[in-house]
């Protein structure tokens, strides 16, 4: 990391960055960077020979070595915005250090006293990487339901930075291609226009498009600590870019809010959502309102080959039997069922509840929703990742 008779060599040798570089690395993959352990360990060779101090040396080594593609950069620069705070410093002049609020707590260590906190004036090392994890990486684990105000606006601003690129499928289409099946047409297309000579062989591969991602969060009254993230989820989920997603509301009754997810801006889309179901925080009845979607939009192709989400706890006020009918029908004409309740994420969760016994046997994966770490592995579900 340069000479190591320097000051601030000197103080980065003092910590190991390696916690940050792997927090920040799950934030990249879950906003559809496919930062490898190869390229994780690249980075963290890169920093033993900068300095980790300097926050245009932690951009520009982690932009090097993490990305693999121009359509990369974009999301690299939205996530290291969310991880460390504000936007790079490459981008904005003058912001070199990482800031004073992100800064990373040694690990077993004390929490500094605010009150000996130097005055803004004085040049501190508050922007330094330490050992142990970030403020969005203590954030990853915690339950939602228990985050304070400033907490969960951090969280906003990191589900913010989430992708979810989803999973592919083979198209009826096909595309020109360097090898495989032989294109016969395009082959005999260019004999002739070789007036009868032979030419190249021309090859085709079936192109592949994304499959659908159906979301039906439950914003009953059970769902109250969940309902904000799991509807801001949604909202990244249906950027562009990503795979198209439908977006339903279960309460007292089913709403279609795909349209007013489509807003840029992810308070006015949580506005607009709130305007369009304002069924919010009563009773649900979800085998019924199951129901009503698979006859209005599921049965007619919206569920069909499609990956369709879940997101609730499963307290069904209705009749728990019809409900296990119903995800039974979904699971026929859906790609994957993947139920996330944010009750599985609390120690000793057994699924015991009607609703959930009930339509457990016909959900392909089930996982937690309740935090942050939750939902980057609902992601990772939604597109298929081995082991998710």
């Amino acid at each position: 990391m340069g000479d190591p008779t320097s000051g601030s060599t000197a103080d980065s040798e003092r910590y190991d960055v390696t916690d940050s570089v792997v927090g920040f690395a799950a934030t990249l993959r879950a906003a559809g960077v496919p930062a490898s352990q190869e390229r994780v360990h690249a980075l963290l060779e890169a920093l033993t020979r900068l300095d980790p101090n300097r926050r245009d040396d932690v951009y520009w080594a982690g932009r090097l070595t993490l990305c693999s593609c121009e359509e990369d950069l974009p999301r690299y620069d939205r996530a290291f915005a969310a991880y460390f705070g504000d936007r790079p410093a490459a981008v904005v002049r003058g912001r070199r250090m990482l800031t004073p609020r992100l800064r990373l707590v040694v690990d077993g260590a004390a929490r500094p006293d605010p009150a000996d906190e130097p005055d803004a004036g004085e040049t501190t090392a508050e922007g330094q990487l330490v050992a142990a994890a970030s403020t969005a990486e203590r954030l990853r684990h915690r339950d939602v339901a228990k985050l304070t105000a400033a907490e969960r606006a951090e969280l906003h601003r990191l589900l913010a930075a989430l992708r979810m690129p989803g999973e592919t499928r083979p198209s009826r289409r096909y595309r020109p291609a360097g090898h495989g099946a032989i294109d016969r047409r395009a082959t005999l297309r260019g004999w002739l226009a070789a007036g009868g000579e032979p030419a190249r062989m021309r090859y085709r591969r079936r192109s592949v498009r994304p499959r659908r991602v159906v979301l039906l969060v439950d914003v009953s009254g059970s769902m109250d600590p969940y309902a904000d993230a799991l509807l801001r989820f949604a909202h990244a989920a249906t950027r562009p870019g990503g795979a198209p997603t439908e977006v339903f509301t279960l309460g007292t009754r089913l709403s279609r809010v795909t349209r007013e997810m489509s807003h840029r801006d992810v308070d006015a889309a949580m506005a607009a959502v709130a305007a369009a179901a304002p069924d919010s925080g009563g009773g649900t009845r979800l085998g019924v309102l199951l129901k009503e979607f698979l006859d209005r939009w599921g049965q007619r192709g919206l569920a069909r080959g499609a990956v369709v989400v879940l997101l609730s706890d499963g307290w069904e006020r209705g009749d728990a039997s019809l409900l296990g009918e119903q995800t039974a029908r979904l699971q026929r004409l859906a790609h994957r069922v993947v139920w996330a309740n944010p009750r599985k994420g609390a120690p000793g969760f057994t699924p015991v509840a009607a609703g959930v016994a009930a339509a457990l046997p016909h959900v392909d994966v089930f996982v937690a929703g309740h935090s942050l770490d939750a939902l980057e592995r609902l992601a990772a579900a939604v597109r298929g990742a081995p082991g998710a």
